[in-house]
């Protein structure tokens, strides 16, 4: 006899409550084996994959694309031990696996048989109908989960006809916030692909006919449980709605996901972290022409991301004040043996910090090859938590926007970040005389909690050193 278990949207990772359906990789009526990823979503830090832990037949989903679903929430609901039509459920396992997101946090398997308590289907689950000999083996057990599957004679949810290619979970997001309906477009990419200059045109189109675009109800409306009781949502300000608060006419921008979560942090280290900067300028003259001569020598090309981040390691192994973090219960600095270093990166979802683990270990080779690696998983959206999590310190290469200096909020809970300005030419006196040298502005915002300004001071004046006289690094190497 079937029995059905439901899988809930797991805990995604340190501080993930949410996250946003993007696309269902199943149907309901489909058998699913054991880790199969049934739903792909997006969460404030990345998007992955969920694996089911059962093996069965899907008889529910919960949540239509662009739902956002708290850590919880009924993903779907899967009939162990029934067969499927035409197909066989062999592997099927009411136990679990216990691998659920793995490297996320495993989710232990149940440890009895139980059944979920009859609960009338709300607006988020979407039950079809398998075919009638599932339905009719499934049924038994699938009713008192969703209220009963529909039999042959029942009218029945028409299937999609899947997703819209689109190039990016941003331009399918920006189309839905606009009201935009995807299918009504024809995408100028390969094979029809929908990129986002083709949404921004409809949208200026529609703007010059004086259509209004409203987003579509109930896309963004968090879905509780059917376990606890429902409160009601809160409601979310949309354009051009007047609140008191603000003038009307104005367009809000929703505080949510990488967003959201870049705010939530910031905020945090404002309020938590007394914070100084000091910085420098230095000549780069020699660094550069070091990075040339190694690259013509052959092999992988070494970025200049590379040789500051051999600098970082160096530096922090003579200032480990800098490398730790302020454990505020126990009123203690936790200094780290280790240096997992994080480094900023701008993408379509907003600002991310990608986390190399032990830098300190890597030579500049390595950490060329792991800051591509990083960097394209930040472009493609597919970094995991744990590829954004656990930093110890950080480099912000901020030169890259065509700025000189800046004063950046340490990533907290680390204790210090270094930032780069971008190298340019400039006049310079060299050896006594005027000259034009590459000079690059070098600044650091420490926890001045971890050490005061002369520890500060020796660790940036260390970084510009090896900056300008690369052969002081030797001592480290």
């Amino acid at each position: 006899m079937a029995q059905v278990l439901e899988f809930k949207l797991p805990d995604l990772g340190e501080g993930l409550t949410e996250a946003e359906i993007v696309r269902w990789l199943v149907q309901v009526g489909d058998v699913v084996a054991v880790d199969q990823p049934v739903v792909e979503v997006e969460t404030a830090k990345a998007m992955v994959e969920v694996p089911c832990p059962y093996g069965g037949v899907v008889t529910a989903r919960f949540g239509e694309e662009g739902t956002e679903l708290p850590v919880g929430a009924p993903l779907l609901t899967v009939a162990v031990g029934a067969p499927a039509s035409g197909g066989s459920t062999e592997g099927s396992d009411t136990r679990g696996s216990g691998n659920v997101l793995v490297g996320y946090g495993t989710s232990e398997a149940p440890a009895r048989r139980r059944r979920v308590r009859p609960a009338r289907p709300g607006p988020s689950a979407t039950p079809v109908p398998p075919e009638p000999a599932a339905a009719a083996t499934v049924a038994p057990a699938a009713t008192g989960q969703t209220g009963g599957l529909a039999g042959p004679g029942d009218a029945t949810v028409p299937a999609a006809d899947g997703p819209v290619p689109v190039i990016s979970p941003l331009v399918r997001r920006l189309a839905r916030e606009n009201g935009l309906d995807l299918r009504e477009l024809r995408g100028s990419g390969p094979d029809g692909l929908i990129l986002r200059a083709d949404v921004e045109d409809a949208l200026r189109v529609a703007a010059a006919q004086g259509r209004v675009t409203q987003p579509t109800t109930g896309q963004h409306t968090r879905v509780a449980t059917t376990t606890a009781p429902t409160r009601p949502a809160p409601v979310t300000p949309t354009a051009g709605t007047p609140t008191p608060s603000a003038p009307a006419g104005g367009r809000r921008i929703p505080l949510k996901g990488v967003r959201g979560a870049v705010a939530d942090k910031l905020s945090r280290s404002r309020r938590e972290i007394p914070d100084a900067t000091c910085w420098v300028d230095a000549d780069a003259t020699e660094l550069m022409r070091a990075r040339t001569a190694m690259n013509a020598a052959g092999g992988p090309k070494i970025s200049l991301l590379a040789l500051l981040a051999r600098i970082c390691t160096a530096a922090l192994a003579r200032f480990p004040e800098l490398n730790s973090t302020v454990d505020q219960e126990a009123r203690e600095v936790v200094l780290f043996d280790h240096v997992h270093l994080g480094f900023a990166a701008q993408t379509e979802r907003g600002l991310v910090v990608p986390v190399v683990r032990d830098a300190h270990a890597r030579d500049a080779e390595g950490l060329t090859a792991e800051f591509a690696r990083l960097t394209e998983a930040a472009r493609t959206g597919t970094l995991t938590p744990a590829e954004l999590t656990g930093g110890t310190f950080t480099l912000n290469n901020y030169g890259v926007f065509g700025v000189d200096g800046s004063t950046p909020i340490v990533n907290h809970p680390e204790a210090a970040m270094l930032g780069v300005g971008r190298i340019v030419p400039k006049p310079w006196v060299h050896e006594g005389e005027l000259a034009v040298r590459q000079v690059v502005q070098l600044s650091l915002t420490f926890d001045h909690r971890v050490c005061d300004g002369g520890t500060a001071g020796g660790f940036l004046r260390h970084v510009a050193d090896c900056v300008e006289q690369p052969a002081v690094l030797l001592r480290t190497l």
